[in-house]
């Protein structure tokens, strides 16, 4: 089931009183996210993130094209009821406690006053709050705010949770904690729909990601697929293989590097890969495994909006 579904989402800002100018924040952008999957939004500074979250959030609107969520049109009140929202910056009372704080926002959401004290106070202790429940949050760390954030994010039960930037400011065993609470959402089946900068937290947690550069999708896929080097295989093998049969190894085949029992292969298709496959086989070299060789999704980031801008 798709939950979240844009097609030709369009967003054109115009700026100035006399001469106006435009600038588009968003040109045709189409993508679909699937029931309980983690999806990444990913893009440089300017690339239309934000304004793509808030059109789907209608805070803004678009200027053309159409979305969906939950199969509702945006601005419905379903989608209100079955939605949950952390926001970037976002700022609560000071003077409020914790658990004061998640009973505000749960009285705006209308629950049911009878069950929302016990509703918050497990919340609180699911993001790692409970010893906290009562300061004031104007003794939070940045960290505690983002914990506090993400639990009153989850206080209607959302069917589809909306994150900006969730781990930002976060200690690394906070970030675990937060990671693996997504997880357990999403094997319940909430979808998540997740923007960060982090991108070494958004290989780690989500299914598949989308690439926004200049208002444009650029690349859609699962991080496997995004951070897998589609020519190029890692041969793991049972020896090391000395310079003499490297040597013989390129006479066949030149495109192969060696790194003690690795050997980095680039072939363009099975025939080339089948020539290292039975050269190595008849000098007696067992092969362990073949993998696709990956890099981390940062440098297939940085690779393919590079490749975009040239």
């Amino acid at each position: 089931m798709v939950v979240v579904q844009t097609q030709q989402l369009s967003k054109t800002y115009r700026s100035g009183l006399i001469k106006r100018s435009q600038v588009n924040a968003l040109r045709d952008v189409s993508v679909e996210v699937n029931s309980g999957e983690i999806f990444g939004l990913l893009g440089p500074n300017g690339a239309g993130k934000t304004t793509f979250v808030k059109i789907l959030l209608s805070i803004a609107f678009p200027s053309s094209g159409t979305a969906t969520i939950l199969n509702e049109p945006l601005g419905s009140l379903k989608i209100r009821r079955k939605s949950g929202y952390l926001p970037e910056n976002h700022r609560y009372p000071s003077f409020l406690s914790g658990l004061e704080t998640l009973m505000m926002f749960g009285r705006i959401h209308g629950l049911d006053s009878r069950k929302l004290k016990e509703k918050s106070q497990s919340l609180l202790q699911q993001v790692g709050l409970k010893d906290w429940a009562h300061h004031k949050i104007k003794k939070y760390s940045k960290g505690m705010l983002q914990r506090l954030g993400l639990a009153q994010a989850l206080l209607n039960d959302p069917d589809v949770l909306f994150l900006d930037e969730p781990t930002d400011g976060v200690d690394p065993v906070g970030r675990k904690e937060i990671r693996d609470l997504l997880r357990e959402l999403r094997n319940r089946g909430t979808t998540i729909f997740l923007n960060s900068h982090i991108l070494s937290e958004v290989e780690l947690i989500c299914d598949r990601v989308a690439i926004l550069n200049k208002g444009q999708v650029i690349k859609v896929g699962s991080v496997d697929a995004i951070t897998r080097k589609q020519d190029e295989y890692e041969f793991h093998i049972s020896e090391d293989v000395s310079t003499e049969l490297l040597n013989q190894v390129r006479q066949i085949y030149s495109s192969i590097d060696r790194e003690g029992k690795l050997l980095r292969v680039v072939a363009q298709n099975s025939t080339e890969m089948n020539k290292v496959i039975d050269f190595l086989r008849s000098k007696g070299i067992l092969i362990e495994s073949i993998t696709h060789r990956k890099t981390t999704l940062e440098e297939s980031f940085i690779e393919i909006i590079k490749a975009e801008q040239s």
